[in-house]
């Protein structure tokens, strides 16, 4: 892979504070001791894993512990959230910023009794914001596997354009294929009125 010059530029310092972030709906909010059942409860899903890269199947307590533990480490950049229901507090699902070698990179799953809620879409706006509002980034990324036509909707609403195709290492599902995705400063500038769908 050619890395092109201003995504290497991007790549400096990804680091982010990771503040609470309330959003209509959602309290985005860092991972916490407390929410280890709730996370073995969604995140225990043969289809949710099958979605992502690092998620393994089974998912129980102690993958729950260290993904607790994991993203209290901030020397990496990006930063992990927990997506909680604002008006009770439920946990639905995870979200993040991640660093890799095409710069920052945004990810997200909610666990499936919160599916076609938007509340992936809502994450997603916010994280996208406060990517660009606290990194110096030109272009934030993200990617589906082709096979998943939400995710690729909630890129969608995000303003991400197509960038290509390539593969992913998934623990559960192998070499599989994704489609990437990008959104580049400019664009995102003339998005950040949302619009709410």
């Amino acid at each position: 892979m050619v890395v092109e010059k201003e995504d290497f530029e991007d790549y400096y310092d990804l680091r982010i504070d990771c503040p609470v972030l309330v959003t209509e709906r959602l309290v985005l909010r860092a991972p916490h001791e407390e929410d280890v059942e709730d996370l073995v409860a969604l995140a225990d899903n043969r289809r949710v894993a099958e979605m992502l890269g690092r998620m393994p199947h089974p998912y129980g307590e102690t993958e729950a512990r260290a993904f607790v533990a994991n993203s209290k480490l901030t020397g990496l950049g990006g930063g992990v959230y927990a997506l909680t229901l604002a008006d009770n507090g439920a946990l639905v699902g995870c979200a993040g910023l991640t660093r890799n070698e095409r710069g920052l990179e945004l990810g997200y799953w909610v666990g499936e009794p919160f599916w076609g809620k938007g509340y992936a879409t809502e994450a997603a706006h916010a994280l996208v914001d406060l990517a660009f509002r606290a990194t110096d980034i030109n272009a934030l990324h993200a990617s589906c596997r082709v096979i998943n036509p939400a995710s690729r909707r909630v890129i969608h609403k995000c303003g991400f354009q197509y960038a290509g195709q390539g593969m992913l290492n998934s623990l559960v599902a192998g070499k599989v294929p994704i489609e990437r995705y990008r959104l580049d400063r400019r664009t995102w500038s003339s998005l950040r009125s949302w619009a709410r769908s």
